[in-house]
């Protein structure tokens, strides 16, 4: 059939689904991955960064929506992943655009990002009404869902919606176990320069155990560029081992899934280590972790924060900053006890966002002060932390914002 007779009711067919636990089938085109995930989906609102967000292993379980229209434009490369191990490809296992995704145009770019999400084995879809989906989401929650690609269109809609419903989704749900190290490993990198590229710590003046919940490459470098020496232990490991390392700082690093879930085993440990006065920091699920440990309680949010324009302020200082977030799950503020403070909250909705012990060196935050990706506005944090460290030692602290 010629182009002139083509019909002009003519439609394509889509080649991918988005079939959500309620039955709402949404069409795409696929691209990335063939076959399917279920999942959770979320919506993130970063105009940046999209490598570091689908390799943040945070987002296991998750199918990310991107609320920036036009994805991909910078192509991939292997400086921008976040989780340790690629291989293990732990992260987002689904992603959802506006825009098709063009030929990447940045001297940085190695690969397109359809290439690249077909090595990572993330399924993806593209063409949609990504505003429309947000506002569903932000109306009735994160819903659950199967995410479909299928070069040829065919699908069993039936299937996929019964899987949708069916699936239990992230609550009571561990998945640092999925995605947390093997082993313990000795990180040494440092923060990326331009032009250079990263470095490496080879003359630590102290010695940080990280507890891999599921953590961030750039956490890790953060740290090493302080003078850390890094040592990356598996989320299960225990008190006395990691005590037995002889550490000046405890770590406790982001993660995926239910707090609860995960503190069966983290809770006991993170307990033991606050026993003694070893100065503890913790991100994300880390954060989450301290608040349990402390006697706090967690509570799954509505459409999560999900960003890295979120403004949060930081009552230690008085003042506001913007950060980046990847969160499904909170601490309940009013259930924090006696002995714990607030030290940083959420200007978008008042959750907390960050709780520090009494008179002992130890704090968290729910927020990524990394910014892989988002503002660095948070950087200080890391000179917080290293600053305990250098107290308990009698040395002088550093300038928190340098």
């Amino acid at each position: 059939m010629t182009a002139a007779s083509t019909p002009p009711w003519a439609t394509e067919k889509p080649t991918a689904l988005l079939v959500l636990a309620d039955g709402t089938v949404i069409e795409g085109r696929g691209l990335g991955a063939t076959g399917s995930a279920v999942a959770e989906v979320c919506f993130n609102t970063a105009l940046t960064g999209y490598q570091e967000i689908l390799t943040d292993p945070s987002y296991a379980g998750q199918i990310v929506t991107f609320t920036f229209p036009h994805i991909g434009n910078i192509g991939t490369n292997d400086e921008d992943i976040e989780d340790l191990n690629p291989v293990a490809r732990a992260g987002a296992v689904g992603a959802v655009f506006k825009a098709d995704v063009t030929n990447p145009s940045s001297y940085r770019a190695a690969a397109g990002l359809d290439q690249w999400l077909k090595k990572r084995g993330i399924v993806a879809l593209s063409g949609i009404d990504t505003r429309a989906l947000t506002a569903l989401i932000r109306e009735k929650g994160m819903p659950n869902a199967v995410i479909a690609h299928a070069p040829d269109g065919i699908f069993d809609i039936d299937d996929l919606k019964r899987r949708a419903a069916a699936w239990s989704g992230l609550i009571g749900l561990d998945l640092a176990k999925d995605v947390t190290s093997g082993q313990s490993s000795v990180w040494r990198e440092t923060p990326w320069v331009w032009d250079e590229g990263f470095g490496e710590q080879i003359d630590p003046s102290m010695h940080v155990v990280a507890i891999d919940y599921g953590v961030k490459r750039n956490i890790l470098r953060l740290l090493a560029g302080l003078g850390a020496k890094v040592t990356v232990v598996p989320a299960n490991t225990g008190a006395e081992e990691i005590l037995a390392m002889r550490p000046d700082g405890i770590f406790l690093s982001n993660g995926p899934g239910d707090p609860e879930a995960t503190g069966d085993y983290a809770v006991p440990v993170i307990q033991d280590l606050l026993k003694t006065d070893i100065p503890v920091f913790g991100i994300c699920l880390g954060h989450q972790m301290l608040a349990l440990a402390l006697g706090g309680k967690t509570a799954k949010m509505h459409q999560g924060h999900h960003g890295a324009n979120h403004p949060v302020k930081d009552h230690t200082t008085g003042k506001v900053e913007i950060v980046s977030m990847n969160h499904g799950f909170a601490v309940d503020a009013d259930s924090l006890p006696t002995g714990v403070e607030e030290t940083h909250v959420s200007l978008f909705d008042g959750s907390n966002c960050g709780i520090t012990l009494t008179g002992r060196p130890v704090f968290s935050v729910q927020h990524h002060p990394e910014a892989s990706p988002g503002p660095q506005d948070s950087h200080y944090l890391f000179r917080r932390f290293v600053n305990l460290i250098r107290e308990k030692r009698g040395e002088p602290a550093l300038a928190e914002r340098a």
